[in-house]
């Protein structure tokens, strides 16, 4: 089971999300999935210097929200799901005082792509 996040933690995953090249970035790597991309790859894509890629995946791994393993010669990043995971469900634990069926798709979707506590994907 997956320990939820407390408010410290989720301000840490909130900050990092709150820079224009960073949320790109993140949204990148949800998009490809478990695979990740090489920090060369990220920067093309985002379309930023391979210093600025660096800084900013540091920042984002240092908050949790993605992990990095070598491949060769090479950082490969990809998403933490459990962190995507925790931070979801921080933001909706309270929806609609208890009733999360009010909040309609948008609980929907954070929860079939997510898996609810303590189930992976």
């Amino acid at each position: 089971m997956i320990e939820p996040l407390d408010d410290k933690q989720a301000v840490t995953a909130l900050t990092a999300l709150a820079q224009e090249h960073r949320l790109k970035i993140f949204r990148m790597l949800v998009r490809r999935g478990p695979s990740g991309l090489s920090a060369g790859e990220i920067g093309h894509e985002a379309g930023i210097s391979p210093t600025s890629t660096s800084f900013h995946l540091k920042e984002l791994e240092r908050a949790g929200l993605l992990r990095s393993a070598r491949d060769g010669r090479f950082i490969r990043y990809a998403v933490n799901i459990d962190a995507m995971r925790q931070l979801l469900e921080f933001l909706t634990e309270d929806c609609c005082q208890g009733s999360p069926e009010i909040c309609g798709s948008v609980f929907a979707t954070a929860k079939a792509l997510c898996g609810s506590r303590g189930e992976k994907p």
